[in-house]
């Protein structure tokens, strides 16, 4: 099992390395055309929030509510209130871990 899971990481390696090394190739220091430049700058935030999101509340196939849920969400509203990003991750931590402990 040891060598599927080491060419497992062998090949996402190499993947990353092909992904990251396509840019420069393929624009050889060019300015990004305006077009995808906006798309790109526009992908970051709803890409975070997705994964953010999945990892958050979804367990397998099945929807799931928990202290995790709950300090996500606080800091999802804390977040749309401009509160600073150090502030959001103390608030979701410290609402996690006290739930938590009462549970």
């Amino acid at each position: 099992m040891s060598g599927q899971w080491a060419a497992l990481v062998a090949g996402c390696a190499v993947m990353a390395f092909v992904i990251k090394a396509l840019g420069p190739v393929v624009f050889g220091g060019r300015p990004l055309p305006e077009r995808l430049r906006a798309v790109v700058f526009l992908v970051a935030a709803p890409l975070l929030a997705a994964l953010v999101v999945t990892q958050a509340l979804a367990e397998g196939d099945e929807l799931k509510l928990d202290a995790e849920s709950v300090g996500v969400a606080v800091a999802g509203v804390a977040g749309w209130y401009r509160v600073p990003s150090t502030i959001c991750l103390l608030l979701a931590a410290g609402i996690t871990g006290g739930l938590r402990a009462l549970g």
